[in-house]
This record gives structure tokens, C-alpha cells and sequence, in this order.
């Protein structure tokens, strides 16, 4: 069976399990609120729809890994519900601290409806996480349930680290590659390796399985990040949807960048002198090839990647779900968008 045969039914019940956790402000007095709540999530407004949506891979995460240990995934929705509630509370965040003004191609909630409501709207997303997280002690015994949502809080602390580090590296040219790698397990890796603990905590995995699907999550995200530090300077625009000049125009210091500054060369004697313009890009990204940052960032995709391969064979997922896991971590790393 094939990841979208097995996930016909799955992405239904997630947004239907998000629309229940995001009614709650759907009330008399809170209405427009939840408006725009639903307005961020893709649902309701211009340009609304699959796309804007995302592609809810943080959710489908856990629900795969849940089933890949043998168990139903209905149970565990409101789990699946929390992390990706918890990652649109950092996109939210994120697009007011990046001065971000369009989101999947819509403008974002914060520069429709100002600042004040932009972060209100992000806390209210962490809140409901809360919530939704707490729905499973009808199903779970209290202690997974507890170790469940301190994994989640935890991880929320980790996605503040690792957005602290991204912003304090954006003016500093002395960010060495050692210290790129844990603002990305903050930033990126966490979440989804609490989606892949959580889901086999909630699926009666022993502990050291656990900890290898911990170790799955945490790798591909690794590897997503690198992934997606590629596709910001050689991508393709029409697929991404993403400016191939953003990454060098704003300072951002992603893996390729750091790359060419811990060179010395060429690269990073134009960097450091100041803003680079857009007329600069298609130059400083073949300068970026020439001295080796396309070639030893794909190489590290490619290690993060095995690293990945390496856990999951260890926790050994099982039938149809399992080899779903195992599609759906092919996808998400070969993926040109």
C-alpha cells in the first residue's frame, strides 16, 4: 500500500481534529477571532485552501509512527493535533520576528490584523496545543499522557532556543558551522522528533524504541533543514515558491553560507563588507559552488539522511504504516520544493 493510499483517511480526520480543537473561540464574543485563527490555518479567507493549509507533515509524522507500532492512530489524534498546533503558534511568531509578510503565499495574520493580534493569535495556538494535548487522558493512562505533554514542553523550549539562535546569528559573520547544527535541532529538529516520540510512546513502544524513533525524527529534521538551506540558494522558484536570493539578501546564516565564510575565499571577502545586493546573487551563489558549499551541503543531506535510515531500521516500524514511514521519509528528503 502506498503513503497516500494509507493516508486517505488520515488527513481528513486531522483537520477535522483541528477545526475541533480551534472552535473553541468560536463564540459570540470571540468569533472574528476565531476567524482569523482559521484564517492562518488555510481554511477560510483569500486564497484559501489545500496550499495554504500546509502540508501537515508534523501531524501525519506521529500518526504514522503511532500505527507503525502496531496501533490504531485514532486515539492519538489530539496528539497529532498538538504539534501542529504548536508548529503554526512558531510560524505565527516566526513571521513577526523574520518582518515576514506573506505566508504560503497569503498575506500573514499579523500584517492583516496588526501586531498586537498577530502575537495574541500565536499564544492562543500554543494554548489550544495545551488543551489538545490533555484530551488524551480519556484514552492513555496518566503517566503517558504526562510524559507525553512534558515532551511537547519541552520541545516548545527547544523551538524558543533555536529561534534565539537564528536571530542572534543574523548580524554575527563569526557563526561557525559547530554552532549551525544546534540552532536547527532547536528550530527544526525538535518538533519532529517529539512527533516521532510521542507517537510511539502512544503506540506501547518499550523505551529504547522510543528512543529510536526520537533518533529518526531528530535526523530528519536535521536533513530536512539542510534540505531546505539548499533548495534557499539553488532551488527552483517556480517549485519553492521561495526567492533563491533570500537567504543572502536578509543575513539568514544557513549551512551553504557558513560554508563559504569558514572558506576564507572569494565568498566571504564579499560578505563581510556589507549587505549583498540582489544584482550579487546568481554571482555569489556560483562562487558558493566553485569553492565546494553546493557539494558539502548535499553531503550532509545525504549523512543526516543515513543517520535517519539508521534509526528507523532499529526501531523497526512495522506493516503497512511502517512502510509508509519509510516512503514518506524518501519524500520529504528528495524533495525539490
Amino acid at each position: 500500500m502506498s503513503l497516500s493510499t494509507f493516508c486517505e483517511p488520515i488527513f481528513p480526520a486531522i483537520e477535522a481534529d483541528l477545526q475541533r480543537q480551534i472552535s473553541r473561540l468560536d463564540d459570540l464574543q470571540t468569533h472574528l477571532f476565531h476567524e482569523m485563527l482559521t484564517y492562518h490555518m488555510g481554511w477560510t479567507g483569500e486564497g484559501a485552501g489545500l496550499d495554504a493549509q500546509g502540508k501537515r507533515i508534523r501531524p501525519l509524522l506521529l500518526l504514522l509512527t503511532n500505527s507503525s507500532c502496531g496501533s490504531d492512530w485514532r486515539p492519538a489524534l489530539p496528539a497529532a493535533s498538538a504539534v501542529e498546533l504548536v508548529h503554526n503558534f512558531s510560524l505565527v511568531h516566526d513571521d513577526i520576528e523574520d518582518d515576514s509578510e506573506k505566508r504560503r503565499g497569503r498575506i500573514t495574520i499579523w500584517k492583516k490584523w496588526g501586531l498586537p493580534i498577530g502575537i495574541n493569535s500565536g499564544d492562543a495556538l500554543f494554548a489550544l496545543s495545551n488543551l489538545a494535548i490533555l484530551e488524551l487522558s480519556s484514552t492513555f493512562p496518566p503517566d503517558t499522557v504526562i510524559k507525553a505533554a512534558s515532551v511537547l514542553h519541552a520541545t516548545c523550549l527547544d523551538l524558543t532556543r533555536g529561534q534565539y539562535l537564528d536571530m542572534s546569528y543574523e548580524n554575527r559573520i563569526d557563526v561557525s558551522i559547530k554552532e549551525y547544527w544546534p540552532m536547527i535541532a532547536g528550530k527544526t529538529a525538535s518538533l519532529l522528533a517529539s512527533c516521532t516520540a510521542i507517537g510511539s510512546l502512544l503506540g506501547g513502544a518499550d523505551e529504547p524504541t522510543q528512543e529510536s524513533y526520537r533518533s529518526f525524527g531528530h535526523y530528519l529534521g536535521l536533513a530536512f533543514q539542510v534540505q531546505d538551506d539548499y533548495l534557499g540558494i539553488w532551488g527552483d522558484t517556480e517549485l519553492t515558491g521561495k526567492s533563491i536570493e533570500s537567504d543572502l539578501l536578509t543575513g539568514k546564516k544557513s549551512l551553504p553560507i557558513l560554508y563559504g565564510l569558514e572558506r576564507n575565499s572569494d565568498f566571504a571577502h564579499r560578505y563581510i563588507q556589507g549587505p549583498i545586493q540582489p544584482e550579487e546573487v546568481s554571482a555569489l551563489s556560483e562562487e558558493l559552488t566553485k569553492e565546494g558549499a553546493r557539494l558539502f551541503t548535499q553531503e550532509n543531506t545525504d549523512r543526516m539522511i543515513d543517520l535517519a535510515l539508521q534509526a528507523l531500521h532499529i526501531a523497526n516500524p512495522s506493516g503497512e504504516a511502517g512502510e509508509a514511514l519509510y516512503e514518506l521519509l524518501h519524500k520529504l528528503v528528495s524533495r525539490r520544493a
